[in-house]
């Protein structure tokens, strides 16, 4: 079905939460305040799985809210407690100019980025024959397709980021049970 061809609903809804996505983005990446930049990446989360909904992926709009809204931020927030870093006052400090500048300036190439890879043609050798995935979930249901290649060739990866959360997690606890050893001092 072509853009024309899709009822005004769903085209609506595509593009509020697009927008409710980016505004959050925008409004996680300028919060001085961890915790609230961590809801707002929460929103953006949830803004991302009505998108995935809304394109007919269930699945990983499901996965989206359980792993990445769910588990990843608990964990994200649980380390920004576990530090103590709710204090906007300490890390204002660390936003000078020339930060603010640089990351604008990369904000803006990976902008560039995206609006020529949207006017970019795709190769014929990339692009799919029609109805291939259709037929695949058809045929082995929608689960199928991506657990597939997830756990076989991207097995490396995904355990990698498993193992590299898990250090993230134990490293906090044990700053945060240095700098509480060190207060009780």
């Amino acid at each position: 079905m072509s853009h024309g061809e899709l009822p005004l609903f769903y085209v609506f809804h595509f593009y509020l939460f697009g927008i409710i996505a980016i505004a959050s983005a925008v409004a996680f990446v300028t919060r001085k305040s961890p915790v609230a930049a961590a809801l707002w990446l929460v929103n953006t989360m949830f803004s991302l799985a009505a998108l995935y909904v809304l394109l007919d992926a269930h699945f990983i709009g499901v996965i989206q809210v359980l792993v990445y809204a769910g588990a990843i931020m608990v964990v994200f927030l649980f380390v920004i407690m576990l530090l103590n870093l709710g204090h906007a006052s300490d890390i204002a400090d660390a936003r000078g100019i020339g930060w603010k500048l640089a990351a604008g300036l990369v904000g803006l190439a990976l902008l560039a980025q995206v609006f020529a890879l949207t006017r970019a043609r795709v190769p014929e050798a990339l692009a799919l024959p029609d109805g291939t995935v259709a037929e695949q979930v058809a045929a082995r249901g929608a689960i199928a397709p991506i657990a597939g290649p997830l756990f076989n060739e991207y097995l490396l990866a995904f355990e990698v980021t498993s193992v590299l959360l898990l250090a993230a997690v134990v490293g906090a606890v044990v700053l945060g049970k240095r700098r509480g050893s060190a207060d009780a001092r």
